[in-house]
């Protein structure tokens, strides 16, 4: 297997990335049904007695020392850290890159689905008799966002405010912790590995911009990515191995003429086997 160059992964990111993002927002969803299936979210989260939203947007709303550096994190790190450590396993673990780098695109891919079949309101965009804060637009000042989920001001547009179920900032903080853990040589990469996922789902329910039942789906979605990656990864393969094939692989082109070839002596081409061609050319021509 070839080693993968930095320049063809960079594009392969790219495009999936871009396809990812144009992807949420044509799927955005009506706003009535995205607001109802968050209120049954929340209800089921009720039923469960696992609602934590509320308590812990209270809290980050209340202390501005925990929401601002939560709104720093929930609008940056997502956007950060997963290319980081992408870099890093191709640099450092080029064995073990090609496989999470499949893992993580599945992963996504299967997240827009999700988008698109279930357009969820976040708490944050629920009324506010519901008791939740955008600790986002809350603490605009302090940030390059707005009001409008983790934009930066003036580009809300640019963005599916209905795609919180499930949670890819969940789900990416999941894959990144997984590869610090698993390919990490010192106690702090591994501490991290374990830190970054628990931190990356309170921050995304203290700032009101998911629910449990979110990051659960985001942890559901890349279980099922890493057992659909290598399937993925053997297509992929099947696929090259087939376009290898039809463009040539170095070997002599088959003869086309069907075994008819012209001898000494002959005007016109006869079919002959090729012990005949060969008895033939033994004998020297009179």
């Amino acid at each position: 297997m070839r080693e993968p160059r930095w320049w063809a992964e960079l594009s392969l990111i790219g495009v999936v990335y871009a396809a990812y993002t144009g992807g949420r927002l044509l799927v955005r969803g009506d706003e009535a049904a995205a607001v109802g299936h968050g209120l049954a979210v929340l209800r089921l989260e009720g039923l469960l007695g696992i609602d934590a939203e509320r308590p812990l947007n209270r809290l980050f709303t209340d202390v501005p020392a925990l929401g601002i550096p939560a709104d720093f994190a929930y609008a940056s790190l997502h956007y950060l850290v997963t290319p980081a450590v992408l870099v890093w396993l191709f640099r450092r673990r080029p064995a073990h890159y090609r496989a999470a780098r499949a893992w993580l695109m599945t992963a996504t891919l299967l997240g827009l689905v999700g988008f698109t079949l279930l357009p969820t309101c976040p708490p944050r965009l629920l009324d506010a008799a519901h008791g939740f804060t955008d600790t986002m637009a809350h603490f605009s000042a302090y940030g390059w966002w707005g009001g409008e989920a983790s934009a930066p001001r003036g580009l809300g547009g640019m963005t599916n405010q209905y795609a919180a179920m499930p949670s890819l900032h969940v789900g990416w903080a999941l894959w990144c912790g997984v590869m610090l853990w698993r390919y990490g040589r010192t106690p702090v990469t591994k501490a991290l590995g374990v830190a970054y996922p628990l931190l990356t789902t309170v921050v995304v329910m203290g700032t009101a911009n998911h629910y449990l039942l979110d990051a659960v789906a985001g942890a559901a979605v890349m279980g099922a990515g890493f057992l659909l990656a290598p399937r993925a990864l053997r297509v992929v393969d099947r696929l090259r191995g087939t376009t290898a094939r039809t463009a040539g692989t170095g070997e002599a082109p088959p003869v086309v003429s069907g075994g008819c070839e012209t001898f000494a002596g002959e005007h016109i081409p006869g079919q002959r086997s090729v012990a005949t061609a060969a008895d033939d050319t033994s004998t020297p021509a009179r």
